[in-house]
C-alpha cells in the first residue's frame, strides 16, 4: 500500500531506547511540573537561599551541568540520594495506564530500554502505574551513567557498551532534541517526541542541526503504529 511504503522505516531497529519523563506519558499531565517544584524546595533548602533565588539558581546549575543534582554535587557536595529521593517523592495519582501506547510499545521486535536522568526508583513507580514494567529489559538511570546525565556523550557510550548496543541498529526517543545529539552521533536513530512543554528549553545550551534529528513526531503512540518494522 503507498501509505505503508512511505511510513518511517525502522526495520533495522533491534534496540529501542525511549526517555522515561514527558516521553512514555504526557507532558502536561503535571508529573513534571510537581519533580520541578521539589528540586525547588531542595535546593533552597540546601543552600539556605529565598524561593526566588533557589529557583534561578536551580535552573543556573541545570543549564551549566545538565542536572540540578550533577550541580548540586559538583559544587556544593551534595549527596545523591537524599536529593533523589526527595524530588520524586510526588504524587502519581492522576497518572494512567496508556493502553495504546503499551501495545505499540509491546509490538517493537528486538530489546527495549528507559534512559532517563531521572532514578531507576521513580523510573519503576511511573512504569508500575502505567502498566508498562514488563515491557523493558532495564532502566539506565542517572546511577549507571554514574551521575553524568545526558546529553553527555560519556552517559550514552557507558550504558551501550554495558548493554552491547549497536548503536546502527538502534533508536532512540527524546522529548528533549538536545539529548538525541549524541545518540545520533553514535549512529542511532533519532525520534524528537516534539511537545510544547517548557522543560526542553531548559538546561545545557548545544546547537541541534537538521541532521541530528531523523524524525520528528507530536504523538508517540501513533508514530510507532505507523512505522515499519
Amino acid at each position: 500500500m503507498p501509505g505503508h511504503v512511505s511510513a518511517p522505516d525502522f526495520r533495522h531497529i533491534q534496540t529501542w531506547i525511549f526517555d522515561l519523563d514527558n516521553t512514555l506519558y504526557r507532558a502536561d499531565n503535571g508529573i513534571f511540573a510537581q519533580i520541578e517544584a521539589r528540586m525547588t524546595d531542595y535546593v533552597m533548602a540546601f543552600l539556605k537561599l529565598p524561593r526566588e533565588e533557589a529557583y534561578a539558581r536551580q535552573k543556573e546549575l541545570y543549564r551549566r551541568y545538565g542536572t540540578t543534582l550533577n550541580g548540586l554535587m559538583k559544587e556544593h557536595g551534595a549527596e545523591p540520594d537524599a536529593y533523589l529521593h526527595y524530588v520524586h517523592d510526588i504524587d502519581l495519582s492522576d497518572l494512567v495506564p496508556d493502553p495504546a501506547l503499551s501495545e505499540a510499545l509491546a509490538r517493537l521486535p528486538g530489546r527495549r530500554f528507559v534512559f532517563t536522568n531521572g532514578c531507576r526508583d521513580h523510573a519503576a513507580r511511573i512504569l508500575d502505574r502505567l502498566e508498562m514494567g514488563d515491557l523493558f529489559d532495564q532502566v539506565w538511570d542517572i546511577r549507571t551513567m554514574d551521575f553524568a546525565p545526558k546529553p553527555d556523550p560519556g552517559a550514552y557510550a557507558s550504558v551501550v557498551s554495558a548493554a552491547g548496543v549497536a548503536a546502527a541498529t538502534a533508536a532512540m526517543f527524546d522529548d528533549i532534541a538536545r539529548n538525541l545529539v549524541p545518540a545520533r552521533a553514535m549512529g542511532m536513530t533519532t525520534v524528537w517526541l516534539k511537545t510544547d512543554a517548557p522543560w526542553g528549553k531548559q538546561g545545557p545550551l548545544m546547537d541541534v542541526a537538521d541532521g541530528d534529528i531523523d524524525h520528528v513526531t507530536g504523538n508517540l503512540t501513533e508514530f510507532l503504529h505507523a512505522i515499519r518494522i
